[in-house]
C-alpha cells in the first residue's frame, strides 16, 4: 500500500501561491522571485501537489520550540 507523502508528520505544508499572492509576498518582502531558494520539480512533495516549473510555494513548518515559520521556494527544473 502507498503512503501519501504530503501526510507525513515531518513533511511541511506546501502551498503554490496564486499570482496575486505572489505579487503581494514580493512587494511586502522587497526582492524578486528569481533571488528565491530553489526546489527541483522531481521533489517528491512537489509532484504530489502538481507544482510546475515556475511556481512559487509557501512551506509552513511547525516547531515546539519555534512555533510556525514561512519560507518560500521557486521550482525549478
Amino acid at each position: 500500500m502507498k503512503k501519501d507523502i504530503l501526510e507525513h508528520e515531518l513533511v511541511p505544508i506546501h502551498v503554490i501561491l496564486s499570482e496575486s499572492d505572489k505579487e503581494k509576498v514580493f512587494k511586502d518582502l522587497d526582492f524578486e522571485q528569481g533571488q528565491l531558494p530553489k526546489i527541483k520539480s522531481d521533489d517528491p512533495v512537489v509532484k504530489a501537489i502538481d507544482a510546475k516549473k515556475g511556481d512559487v510555494l509557501e512551506i509552513i513548518r511547525r516547531s515546539p520550540t519555534a512555533g510556525t515559520f514561512v519560507t518560500y521556494r521557486l521550482v525549478e527544473i
